[in-house]
């Protein structure tokens, strides 16, 4: 009995439960129903805008370039700051709404007289059109427009325009269509500087106050690159292209997928041109929602810009602008000295760099230009310019010798000329009787080189029976290069730089002759930063390291006054050891240090002093003839004179490198290498005493 009453209570309580969960689904839909009401009717139109819109246009708003500062923080390339007038047009924009805002604009700003008389004749006729468009159109024949696509009809449209129509026109006019021209140059969502030299503080404040009737114009604050040291070290900083030229044509595709524009601003050579990755900065990204007609109808910043890194090099500039007109004074006095004799010298270059880590403290060079009597800066001559070294390199030639096998350390040979076959004598500047491989370096023998050139060759014989044909392997021009290589001589240095020429070098030729010319700098042409470089790695018990222009890159400064955190230090990058005996290199830094040090040393006369014994200072001077040739003819005998060094040579902390080509052949002849030697290294330690 129990149990049956239990169980129509349930039965009771079950419909109570149903009716309960209908009314609350009933409530529910006609609340759905309600909200769709309110969506279709009241806000119907407001949402079916929001359909319409879209989100996925983001457009990059240039940022400051990063400087360039010297190792003491100096700055060498910086941003001087400029008003600027740009345009952003939106998608779709039309011809006749640019004239628009070209109108209203041309009431606000002015532009150059030359931009203004440079307005060709087409650019007239789309004025004229813009604004007689019905008129023109009806100068065409209902037959004419029928056969004719869009763009058919308005080039002939253009056509029927009169000349006086389109000449006859006001100052008003022609500074509009210069206005429209530079907007015409606009991409979509992309700003395009309009104007951004001679921006005065009235036309900047005009501007910026008719913003909302100007659709598409900013005024910003935009920069222009300084040069504080004006052209000292100006080709070595490099270039950037200009907005109006925009990115390189050649490099369009890659700058492309990259986010850059078209319009962007990149370096085109020098440490601007190899650090774009780092002085570039990161673009502000601005998301812009428009209708599907192009209409903007908002924007909001989508990532934050941030100015270009700043790099820090390793130049001094100080240093760099004493040798700057070092190099100058020489070259001049030189000249003056002798002028018909020199007529065919014009430059010089040097190179100074710390032989145990890379960093470049100086690369010069100086330009005569004949014409203009002018002497020109021009640094990136000693990075790019091959010469013929002369004895300089007998460094390397000896260790060349010792790690072959063909001589041995202390090994006498007896200089006097060589006679190959019917080849004409080869020797030395004077017979120097027996000379051991120090002697051979102190005073430049030439036939102790010829001796390690011939017999690397495969030529024994010793003394070389003049006037007979000598055993030759071919071979051995690969073994001499692969020796001379591992000093930077003959291979690309690895230096930060767009260019890293391997200098210029000869063809591999069977006559035992050419290469004891290689053996004494007479074949071979290498840069003033490859000698540097071979020198260095001497001075550095055989490690050649690498040359460097920057020594840190920096974040973006906080302040005027202070420079950003170091975002990465560059290192020193050892590239390879010479494959050559400890014992070997010390033999040939002995005979470096003999050579400005002790009697009959070739620079002894300008280095010898106590002054200069102070300095401690090694290495080896080099003379090439070299004929100077002009449209094919030979014009003159002249010479190449080098200088390579580094001090103190107990303890390395510089090396240099000079070559000055083509000088006149004078008896008693100033010794420019050596004088430019002298003051490079008085300027270095005066500097470091400073």
């Amino acid at each position: 009995m129990r149990e049956r009453e239990k169980k129509k209570e349930r039965k009771d309580k079950l419909p109570f439960r149903l009716n309960l969960l209908f009314f609350i689904m009933f409530i529910m839909f006609a609340a759905l129903i309600f909200q769709l009401g309110i969506v279709q009717i009241l806000k119907g139109e407001e949402f079916q805008k929001e359909i319409d819109r879209t989100v996925n246009d983001t457009t990059k708003v240039p940022v400051p370039r990063g400087q360039i500062y010297d190792r003491n923080h100096q700055l060498v390339v910086g941003n001087e700051p400029r008003y600027a007038i740009t345009y952003t047009p939106a998608k779709r924009t039309q011809a006749k709404e640019r004239l628009e805002v070209a109108e209203k604009l041309a009431k606000l700003i002015s532009v150059e007289v030359k931009d203004v008389a440079d307005i060709n004749e087409r650019l007239k006729r789309e004025y004229y059109y813009l604004n007689h468009k019905k008129e023109v159109i009806e100068r065409l024949t209902d037959e004419e427009r029928k056969k004719l696509d869009d763009t058919e009809e308005y080039d002939l449209a253009l056509e029927r325009i009169k000349k006086h129509e389109m000449n006859d026109l006001s100052e008003q006019d022609r500074l509009i269509i210069a206005i429209k021209k530079e907007l015409d140059k606009a991409y979509a969502l992309t700003p395009q500087i309009v104007k951004n030299e001679g921006v005065t503080a009235e036309e900047y404040a005009e501007v910026s106050e008719n913003l909302s009737d100007l659709p598409g114009v900013n005024a910003i604050a935009d920069w222009e690159r300084k040069y504080p040291y004006e052209e000292t070290f100006k080709s070595i900083a490099g270039k950037i292209t200009s907005q109006e030229r925009g990115l390189q044509k050649e490099k369009l595709e890659y700058y492309l997928t990259r986010g850059y524009s078209r319009n962007d601003r990149v370096g085109i050579s020098g440490i601007e041109e190899y650090y774009e990755h780092a002085l570039r900065g990161r673009k502000e990204q601005v998301q812009y929602t428009t209708t599907k007609d192009g209409t903007t109808i908002g924007s909001k910043v989508a990532v934050e810009g941030m100015a270009g890194k700043d790099l820090i090099l390793t130049i001094d500039m100080d240093l760099q602008k004493k040798i700057d007109e070092i190099l100058q004074s020489e070259l001049q006095k030189t000249i003056q000295k002798h002028p018909y004799q020199h007529q065919y010298m014009s430059d010089a270059m040097a190179v100074v760099m710390n032989p145990k880590t890379g960093e470049l403290l100086a690369v010069s060079g100086v330009l005569y230009d004949k014409e203009k009597n002018k002497y020109n800066n021009a640094p990136y001559k000693a990075i790019h310019d091959a010469h013929l070294p002369g004895s300089s390199i007998k460094g390397a030639t000896v260790l060349a010798g010792y790690e072959s096998g063909v001589i041995s350390p202390g090994q006498v040979f007896h200089d006097r000329k060589i006679k190959i076959a019917s080849g004409a004598p080869k020797g030395s500047y004077n017979d120097l009787g027996s000379v051991n491989d120090f002697d051979a370096l102190r005073r430049s023998s030439n036939v102790y080189m010829f001796y390690i050139a011939l017999k690397m060759g495969g030529e024994h014989r010793y003394p070389f029976p003049n006037g007979e044909s000598a055993a030759f392997d071919v071979a051995a021009w690969d073994e001499m290069r692969s020796y001379f290589q591992q000093f930077g001589l003959g291979s690309r240095t690895g230096i930060d730089y767009p260019e890293d020429p391997k200098g210029v070098i000869g063809d591999k030729q069977f006559q035992p002759g050419l290469l004891m010319d290689f053996a004494i700098g007479q074949y071979d042409n290498y840069t003033a930063l490859q000698l540097a470089q071979y020198v260095s790695t001497i001075a550095n018990d055989g490690n050649r390291v690498r040359p460097r222009l920057v020594r840190e890159i920096r974040n973006p400064s906080p302040s005027e006054d202070q420079l950003g955190s170091v975002y990465e230090s560059k290192g020193t990058e050892v590239l390879n050891r010479i494959d050559m005996s400890k014992s070997n290199i010390e033999r040939v830094q002995e005979g470096f240090r003999q050579v400005f040090n002790e009697s009959q040393g070739t620079s002894v006369r300008f280095f010898g002093t106590s002054k200069y014994r102070g300095y401690k200072v090694a290495g080896k001077t080099g003379t090439a003839q070299n004929a100077y040739y002009a449209d094919g003819e030979k014009k003159a005998d002249t010479e190449n004179l080098t200088l390579v060094g580094y001090a103190p040579y107990d303890d390395p902390e510089m090396a240099f490198a000079i070559i000055v080509p083509h000088t006149g052949i004078v008896n008693g002849k100033h010794q420019i290498n050596q004088t430019i030697g002298q003051r490079i290294i008085d300027a270095y330690f005066a500097d470091k005493e400073e």
